[in-house]
């Protein structure tokens, strides 16, 4: 019997073969088809987490740095472009094809304000306006928290982030945690299992 290598959505070189495929989808009100392919987060449609941040977020700033953390093949990213035609949009994550989905569909969308880029490639110096994310609660609370630290501090002064946590993978705890280490954060919607929370940079805090 043939072993297939486990993949995980997280995995900077997904080891499943890059088979694509087109998904009709609905991302900012409009109904559009976008590729995807095995070894990114949720390939064959929007997933539930996913769908409740997009729902229950505020309109994201019409101008400045947005980004998408943990952006897999991109709804997260794609919306906030369709949104904020004035914005760049930044679509991080350490996944090598998913950033290829994100360009590939961003070119299919006719989006010329996307950038997908691993962790490495964002500007040091640049400070989001907006930070939206379904994160990758999976790799752990060490890795998990390490992340957020990191990008949460480079939030503008006015800047915030909209997380959304299932419930039962740690949304509590993880509202504590951020608020335990100088964030302010509160819970802005609860639907279907996911809490999607709301967070300021810590004052505390420094954006360098």
């Amino acid at each position: 019997m043939r072993t297939v290598p486990e993949d995980h959505y997280f995995s900077a070189e997904p080891a499943s073969a890059d088979e694509r495929r087109r998904v009709p989808v609905t991302l900012a009100g409009r109904d559009v088809v976008v590729e995807t392919a095995p070894g990114v987060f949720s390939p064959d449609h929007v997933d539930a987490g996913t769908a409740v941040l997009l729902r229950t977020a505020p309109p994201p700033p019409a101008a400045g740095d947005l980004v998408d953390l943990g952006c897999g093949w991109g709804p997260v990213a794609l919306t906030l472009a369709l949104l904020s035609p004035g914005a760049t949009v930044w679509a991080v994550d350490v996944n090598a094809r998913a950033l290829d989905l994100v360009r590939r569909n961003a070119d299919l969308l006719g989006l010329d304000n996307v950038r997908a880029v691993a962790p490495a490639g964002v500007p040091a110096d640049l400070r989001a306006a907006a930070l939206w994310s379904n994160p990758p609660i999976r790799v752990g609370k060490p890795a998990l928290h390490a992340m957020l630290d990191h990008w949460l501090d480079r939030l503008d002064d006015d800047g915030e982030a909209h997380l959304v946590v299932q419930r039962n993978l740690g949304a509590d705890s993880l509202q504590r945690w951020l608020t335990d280490n100088g964030h302010a954060a509160e819970r802005v919607a609860s639907s279907k299992g996911f809490r999607v929370l709301r967070v300021r940079r810590g004052k505390g805090t420094s954006t360098r």
